[in-house]
């Protein structure tokens, strides 16, 4: 089967100046790091893509628009559902003295933890106090299905990726390592930042070769590159599609890189007032998002 043709190169979703409404586009600067840009108050005009992110018949138009509030990529509307591999990188697995695994590691996660560029990723009352719970940072490169994909093979695995975009799997290490299922863990609301940009798979030809960064506050605490993928994005999409059907705007979610905070001594975790943003390249870009501590409130929450 033949890889998907887009006819746009990197994608943004924004509300629009002009119309106050949500739009498609093309950034016209081809080279601009849009997530970056977003947080500096840089001015971004991008071309409408007349069309759905997943259609691939939408295309570039001439109509320029101004970005008021930069979104992630795809809404939730438009994801299907969201996999996400767990230790999937030899220099994380090392550091977190784990065994390669001889599968993936498969868990998922409800589209409510998703939120875009900028937004505020929440600790929730059940994740708190910070130092004991762990929150935690994990920068990962993100795969976009485009087309229904069932018992693929390796070699045809990209035919059916749309693009990739990149996240910050925000994960709570007390309740993760509490149980074999990681769901709960990494599943909160508003916890996992996706975007900036859905870069097409037309220019993210070979994903083995994207370098991917973490700074929180001002520290780089991860810098690594998916060629580190213990399953690569191949294999992954292969696996995955083994007698399960991978609809139009999966999102699978692909492990992180060595230097995340509770392997380290002492352990660094996420906090009140913190800020952290993640870099992908090959043009995917910068997710800038700090983070806040929910306030209390009078439910029943129960302690671990």
């Amino acid at each position: 089967m033949a890889p998907i043709r887009t006819q746009w190169s990197r994608l943004i979703r924004f509300v629009a100046a002009e119309t106050s409404r949500v739009h498609i586009g093309q950034p016209v600067d081809a080279g601009l790091d849009v997530g970056l840009a977003a947080f500096k108050g840089t001015p971004i005009k991008a071309f409408e893509i007349i069309g759905s992110a997943l259609d691939p018949a939408a295309h570039v138009s001439n109509n320029v628009l101004t970005v008021s509030k930069l979104l992630s990529p795809l809404s939730n509307d438009e994801i299907k559902v969201v996999r996400c591999l767990g230790l999937n990188y030899s220099d994380h697995a090392a550091e977190a003295k784990m065994a390669k695994p001889a599968f993936p590691i498969l868990f998922y996660k409800p589209v409510t933890a998703l939120i875009g560029p900028l937004a505020t990723v929440t600790i929730p009352r059940v994740a708190q106090p910070p130092k004991d719970h762990l929150p935690d940072y994990e920068v990962e490169l993100v795969i976009v299905i485009g087309k229904a994909a069932k018992n693929v093979s390796e070699a045809n695995a990209l035919d059916y990726v749309l693009g990739y975009t990149g996240a910050n799997d925000v994960s709570f290490r007390k309740h993760q390592l509490a149980v074999s299922q990681w769901g709960f863990s990494k599943g909160f609301d508003n916890t996992n930042p996706l975007g900036p940009c859905l870069v097409s798979n037309n220019v993210i030809t070979e994903p083995q070769n994207v370098l991917l960064k973490c700074t929180v506050n001002g520290n780089v605490v991860q810098d690594g590159t998916t060629a580190d993928q213990i399953f690569n994005v191949r294999q992954t999409v292969a696996f995955l599609s083994q007698g399960t059907t991978l609809e139009p705007g999966s999102i699978i979610l692909t492990g992180t890189p060595k230097g995340v905070g509770f392997v380290r001594k002492p352990p660094v975790y996420l906090k009140d007032g913190d800020k952290m943003s993640v870099w992908l390249g090959n043009g995917i870009g910068t997710l800038v998002n700090d983070v806040k501590e929910e306030k209390p409130s009078g439910n029943f929450l129960a302690k671990l």
